[in-house]
């Protein structure tokens, strides 16, 4: 009798797995179906360098079909971009790479971002100020001059592409211009000066980079140069926003490029929003078909935000990424948003149509750490500890100074959906 049950019971038990077995079979098709009739895969990006549009409208957040949170994971196919702001020498900054022995070396400004910037597929950084060298003495504000040692720093981070055109640019005039540009020609070879140039047929050129199938193109101007003629044999020394001259270069960019980013110095120093004239000129960057726009200049970081054309194309905006590092003589409460810069972060995909989208884009906040009498150098704020911020001379400089406050300051400014 035992037995039989026994028997009985592993027969119920082996049918009951079985019905269990068919009813997950019979979940995974229906869900299949489900998959299928939704078409099997999120709608693909439509922003494409090829696509010209007009008319536009400012959005703070992404088009639908390019939401940054909703993002699938990078691929190894995937082309990231990053950039950095402001390499301001002030004084304290070039002192302060000086060695015990009396050498250079600014390896130090790099140190805690370097990672970030050699996982990059391509990365750019803005040098505001000539690198012409001891020999035409180095200074501070408001006539900049910087040690080819900081070039050889930003090569050894990692950085592939220099953005030249800014107000300082004229600084030390044509001679200061061209020991620069032969200093980056002669010791770094591979890194790809752009906006500033010592021939007319360097300055008809494109700066492109090509990494996985996909090409960019980065173009790159000031809106001025604090007052400092160009040479009068060189006109094209420095690229100045000018429409005619965007207009040329996004045309041709355009043409062998899959995708268009350009890099204006711009902007109201100081100011946290975008001015009318950034707006201008955005609005004129969309017309052209450009597709990201990372600006410098203001020395404070400014909004992140997408436009939206009428046909279907996007372009996002980094309004300013405000200074990477800087060592201000300024004194004034809440001078520590002088201290905030931001790296940009862009991945860039292609779909199955060929098209090169934006797929993902943050800024990733930034804060400059001076001690005095030592090194000045630039940490992720999310490294920054508690230890380090309080031993961050701008906490003598600046009342309203404390890391709660830094964080503050990036989630007024930047949309959360743009930070990590």
């Amino acid at each position: 009798m035992i037995k039989g049950k026994r028997k009985h019971w592993e027969n119920k038990k082996k049918t009951l797995l079985l019905l269990g077995s068919l009813l997950l079979v019979l979940a995974a098709a229906a869900g299949a179906v489900q998959w299928f009739h939704a078409g099997g895969s999120r709608p693909a990006a439509q922003t494409a360098a090829g696509k010209a549009a007009t008319g536009q409208a400012l959005s703070a957040d992404p088009p639908a079909e390019i939401d940054n949170s909703d993002a699938p994971k990078e691929n190894k196919e995937d082309f990231t971009l990053s950039m950095v702001g402001d390499v301001l020498l002030h004084m304290p900054v070039s002192d302060s790479g000086r060695k015990k022995n009396g050498s250079y070396n600014y390896d130090y400004l790099f140190r805690y971002i370097k990672k970030e910037i050699q996982s990059s597929d391509t990365a750019l950084i803005n040098q505001e100020v000539v690198l012409a060298g001891e020999k035409y003495g180095i200074t501070g504000y408001p006539s900049f001059n910087g040690r080819f040692q900081v070039g050889d720093a930003i090569e050894k981070a990692g950085f592939q592409v220099v953005l030249h055109a800014t107000n300082h640019a004229m600084d030390q005039g044509k001679p200061g211009l061209l020991a620069c540009l032969k200093h980056w020609e002669n010791y770094h070879p591979n890194i790809k000066i752009t906006g500033m140039y010592k021939s007319k047929k360097k300055a008809s050129q494109i700066t492109y980079v090509e990494k996985k199938g996909i090409r960019i193109a980065i173009l790159n101007y000031t809106y001025g140069t604090n007052g400092i003629p160009l040479p009068a044999d060189m006109p094209y020394a420095i690229n100045l926003l000018s429409e005619g001259k965007v207009k040329a270069d996004v045309k041709k960019a355009k043409k062998n490029a899959d995708f268009v980013v350009v890099c204006p110095h711009w902007g109201t120093e100081y100011q946290t929003t975008p001015d009318d004239n950034q707006k201008k000129w955005c609005r004129y960057f969309l017309k052209l078909g450009v597709d990201l726009v990372i600006g410098t200049h203001p020395h404070v970081i400014q909004p992140v935000k997408w436009m939206k054309g009428k046909k279907g194309h996007n372009m996002l905006v980094f309004y300013s990424l405000g200074n990477y590092v800087n060592a201000t003589s300024n004194r004034y409460p809440g001078v520590f948003r002088q201290f905030c810069g931001g790296m940009a972060q862009v991945t860039l995909h292609r779909n199955a149509q060929g098209e090169v989208s934006i797929k993902r884009a943050k800024m990733i906040p930034l804060i400059t750490h001076w001690t005095r009498g030592g090194k000045i150098t630039t940490y992720k704020l999310s490294d920054y500890s508690a230890k380090k911020s309080k031993n961050n001379y701008l906490a003598a400089l600046d009342t309203n100074y404390s890391r709660k406050n830094l964080r503050q300051f990036f989630r007024k400014i930047v949309n959360r959906k743009f930070l990590p």
